[in-house]
């Protein structure tokens, strides 16, 4: 018997290899079967609903224009789910990935699919499709919700109104987004307190330390391009003004906050993806 032989084998790869369907029912299948992965996704849902019909029931006492406005209705429909939306997904990002790496059951994974970055595809475009949907489902629900009130204080805008529908998808990609950077973070730092720590920090606490440093035209650009600025662009209709960003006039279109919120989660993402393909398990 040769050394050859006598080699101990731990891996066999399937000559057909794994098909990236199969890594993607795999990892729908391992998302979805777990209890904080389902009440996180609903979780988006109650909250930015709720958080909508607290706002409307309250509006008349806040103070609401003279006439009907869309970005006004907008603000209050949208506001849950992109405040909370982006907060429970990013933590749902990091979870995916850094659970896995905490738990050893990336292994197995990365096993079964040895060239590493299929891996990482199909859980950023499982993980970006549900939170979307549970995004959608928050954004349109909301308006369902409190359509009544504002109708009766002659506030409402309906499906048809310009950029209504524009805002509801771009609340709901935006909260998809978050999921891509927190999962991003997740694959770069691997550890859940480290990774939910910096996701908090990219979306949350930016624009917060941000605001309170001394006021300069570099402080107010890293503002307007921060990731939860961009959130506030999307989530707003397109409105008339000329330019995709001007950064002297404060000003980010809706376009250029997606531009924004795709730069900052595909830039996270990139970076778990060299990590993940060049670090050990």
């Amino acid at each position: 018997m040769t050394m050859l032989d006598k080699k101990r084998v731990t891996f066999i790869p399937d000559p057909q290899g794994v098909s990236f369907s199969g890594t993607l029912r795999s990892e729908f299948i391992k998302i979805t079967s777990l209890r904080s992965t389902v009440a996180l996704l609903l979780a988006i849902i109650v909250f930015g609903i709720g958080v909508s019909v607290a706002l409307a029931f309250t509006m008349e006492g806040a103070g609401i224009p003279d006439q009907a406005s869309a970005p006004f209705m907008l603000d209050q429909v949208t506001l849950g789910t992109v405040l909370f939306g982006q907060l429970i997904t990013a933590v749902l990002g990091v979870l995916i990935i850094s659970g896995e790496y905490s738990s050893g059951t990336i292994q197995p994974t990365l096993i079964a699919v040895p060239t590493r970055l299929p891996v990482l595809g199909a859980k950023a475009l499982v993980l970006f499709l549900l939170t979307t949907a549970s995004g959608l489902i928050a954004t349109f629900g909301s308006w369902a919700a409190t359509y009544p009130l504002f109708a009766g204080l002659d506030l409402a805008a309906g499906l048809t109104t310009p950029g209504v529908l524009m805002s509801f998808i771009g609340a709901s990609v935006y909260v998809g987004l978050s999921a891509i950077l927190g999962l991003g973070v997740g694959a770069l730092l691997r550890s859940v307190a480290a990774s939910v720590a910096t996701a908090m920090s990219v979306i949350l606490l930016l624009p917060i330390v941000l605001s309170v440093l001394p006021a300069s035209q570099v402080v107010r650009n890293l503002q307007l391009l921060s990731m939860s600025k961009a959130g506030d662009a999307m989530s707003n209709p397109v409105d008339s003004h000329d330019g995709f960003v001007d950064l002297a006039a404060g000003h980010v279109s809706t376009g250029a906050g997606w531009a924004i919120a795709v730069i900052w989660a595909i830039g996270f993402l990139v970076l778990g993806a060299v990590r993940l393909r060049r670090g050990d398990a």
